[in-house]
């Protein structure tokens, strides 16, 4: 049997190589550092790599913009899980320099976001840049290209850097997910306890558009967890919406919801089904929800097509 390939956004010692060895099926696996989050993904679409594990979203930083950018206009792929990571960074410097003799600093964006007040009480002189992860960070401090970098400890150790801060954070609960893509396949099972992520394209010339969206959700009792609107590409004011919505595709209200968005919406993207990480207990569907009560409703009106007689209620 072929061992399974999982890229991830590299170079080793990110977050994302920390989240993806939380997985047991990836502890026999080939795992695959990428450039970039895109790389990362087209290396799935490519066939290079069976799924890629990349960040979605941050407590603080909010979403990352160019996974979902690349999942909206990109090759299908689909989500099989999540992972959620507490994020716990460490200022580290090369020859063992203190914080007054730093005068640049390399970060991810989302870790300068994540830690933009400890940056100012810190290393008020410092000029900050962008780089393409926290492992890069790391790399380009230890090559002497910056003084300072915003890091993981894994990557702060691979590469030598002296740490001077550990726990490095504005907000001490912090949290990113991270989602594991395959290319499209039968979603995994119901769990109960599940998140189905979509896109939606509404018609821009149709009053309530977004209204009616939300509509079709609420009035099958399928709860709305996230809604996030992302520009098209198209024009100045065409945007998607991106949403994670309580359920699987599985259930018959959320696949009546999904049927109800295809027919108003100018396009729905489908992104998966899969468990919701962490011990939060489900959610009961609301009164007339579950799947019990859409199966008795769809009988019952096939008895009214029918011509059958419904004995009286009363």
């Amino acid at each position: 049997m072929s061992t399974a390939r999982y890229s991830y956004l590299g170079p080793e010692g990110t977050f994302s190589e920390e989240a993806l060895r939380t997985l047991p099926e990836a502890a026999d696996a080939a795992l695959l550092p990428a450039r970039t989050v895109p790389e990362a993904l087209d290396a799935v679409r490519t066939g290079d790599a069976d799924a890629a594990l990349v960040p979605l979203e941050n407590s603080v930083g909010g979403s990352v913009p160019v996974t979902v950018d690349d999942l909206v206009a990109g090759g299908p792929l689909q989500i099989r899980r999540e992972v959620v990571l507490p994020i716990r960074f460490v200022f580290a410097t090369r020859d063992g320099r203190g914080t007054d003799a730093v005068r640049t600093v390399a970060a991810h964006p989302q870790a300068s976001a994540q830690c933009r007040h400890w940056l100012r009480d810190t290393v008020p002189a410092a000029t900050v840049t962008d780089v393409l992860s926290n492992a890069t960070a790391a790399i380009r401090c230890a090559e002497g290209e910056y003084d300072g970098a915003l890091s993981t400890p894994l990557a702060a150790r691979r590469h030598g850097l002296t740490v001077l801060a550990e726990g490095v954070a504005d907000h001490a609960d912090a949290m990113t997910r991270f989602v594991l893509l395959s290319r499209p396949a039968p979603a995994p099972p119901p769990t109960g306890n599940d998140v189905t992520t979509i896109a939606v394209f509404i018609a821009h010339d149709r009053v309530g558009a977004l209204l009616a969206v939300l509509t079709e959700l609420a009035v099958r009792g399928v709860n709305l967890s996230r809604i996030e609107s992302r520009p098209t590409g198209e024009a100045l004011g065409r945007y998607c919406f991106l949403l994670d919505c309580t359920g699987h595709v599985a259930d018959a209200r959320m696949g009546e919801a999904l049927a109800g968005l295809r027919r108003i919406c100018r396009d729905v993207r489908y992104f998966g089904s899969y468990p919701r990480a962490g011990a939060e207990p489900p959610v009961p569907p609301p009164a007339g929800m579950s799947d019990a009560d859409f199966t008795e409703a769809q009988s019952w009106l096939a008895r009214v097509r029918a011509g059958d007689a419904d004995p009286p209620t009363g």
